[in-house]
């Protein structure tokens, strides 16, 4: 029985094509977030392996082991994080370390002085 086998052929991208260019150079100045696709979760986040008190953030995000925090106050980069998440009667606890971080970009982020953090949970 012969099987159809499809021919895969890869695309070659001309970097130097003009038109690729043009798109790159508008595309530079977007400011894209994950925010509004997800429904937000008020959680506690505590910082560091010893920390004992919770600090409030909002769960924007999240997908397999990446998590989007948003808080009232910058986290270091490569900052150890606990995220609790109250699921009914129980509670959701998962580990992460911030990847990125940065201001908000929106006008209500930086009326309230938000900040953004990307988590790669372990």
């Amino acid at each position: 029985m012969n099987a159809h086998k499809p021919q895969v052929k890869g695309n070659r991208v001309d970097w130097s094509d003009p038109r690729l260019q043009e798109l790159l150079r508008r595309s530079e100045s977007w400011k894209l977030d994950n925010r509004g696709t997800y429904t937000p979760k008020d959680v506690q986040i505590h910082l560091g392996w010893g920390a004992n008190t919770g600090r409030p953030a909002i769960l924007v995000w999240e997908r397999d082991q990446v998590m989007m925090l948003e808080t009232r106050f910058p986290i270091a980069l490569g900052e150890q994080v606990r995220v609790d998440e109250p699921q009914g009667e129980k509670m959701r606890a998962v580990w992460g370390i911030v990847v990125e971080g940065r201001e908000g970009f929106r006008a209500e982020d930086r009326e309230n002085g938000i900040h953004l953090h990307w988590l790669h949970l372990r």
